[in-house]
């Protein structure tokens, strides 16, 4: 966060050449902001503000929270989601409070991805900024909203459910056709609804719940 306050300033010559000070973030006013999708998270233990001698002010405090994500998942595993980052201050209506964005959506992007430590299930693939105001109760306050997108990396999938459930049935169909008896063939049916049960059973934590939708696999 940066903001300006004309009345912190001050003549470095006049004080040893001190150009900037650290301070506590409650010394003078600060932005209160909020995330919309919050749903619960951890608060900066980083309470404190960079005041330059111009009345510049710059606070950088890491968040760690958790956030709500409507899912649609019927091309699941090969589905992309957009989740959205919605940052607003229902405090102070735009008259007071005016927030825009310092980075353009490929600069953001950009160091966003630099912070990836590990590739994990979802691959980040577009970012865009939108900035508006919200109406509530005949006033408007300032919203600047992250349309986050991310691509699914199907690999684990492909290879721990959708391989072993195409060899269960590519196996049926090899013994529905045999030359086996009907006695071997209905032994042989049983086992293998037996392991597409048992596969289920193991695979039921690593496929997604939440949608409107079933996935496509998930479907007859």
């Amino acid at each position: 966060q940066e903001w300006q306050n004309p009345f912190a300033t001050w003549d470095p010559r006049d004080f040893c050449n001190i150009s900037e000070v650290v301070l506590p973030m409650d010394t003078y006013w600060s932005p209160p902001i909020l995330i919309l999708e919050r749903v619960s998270g951890q608060n900066p233990e980083l309470n404190y503000m960079v005041l330059m001698h111009n009345g510049s002010f710059n606070s950088t405090r890491p968040f760690q929270v958790t956030l709500t994500c409507s899912l649609m998942i019927l091309k699941f595993p090969f589905d992309t989601q957009t989740c959205n980052l919605s940052i607003a201050s229902f405090l102070y209506p735009v008259t007071d409070l005016v927030m825009r964005t310092r980075s353009t959506p490929a600069e953001t992007m950009s160091n966003s991805q630099s912070f990836f430590l590990t590739d994990g299930e979802w691959k980040f693939t577009n970012l865009s900024i939108i900035e508006y105001t919200e109406w509530m109760d005949d006033k408007a306050f300032p919203v600047v909203t992250y349309m986050i997108s991310m691509e699914r990396r199907p690999t684990l999938y492909i290879l721990n459910l959708i391989l072993p459930t195409c060899a269960l049935y590519l196996l049926d169909m090899a013994v529905l056709f045999g030359p086996s008896s009907l006695e071997e063939k209905i032994n042989f049916q049983i086992a293998i609804i037996l392991g597409s049960s048992m596969l289920a059973v193991i695979l039921n934590n690593s496929l997604p719940t939440s949608s409107n939708k079933p996935p496509i696999i998930g479907t007859h």
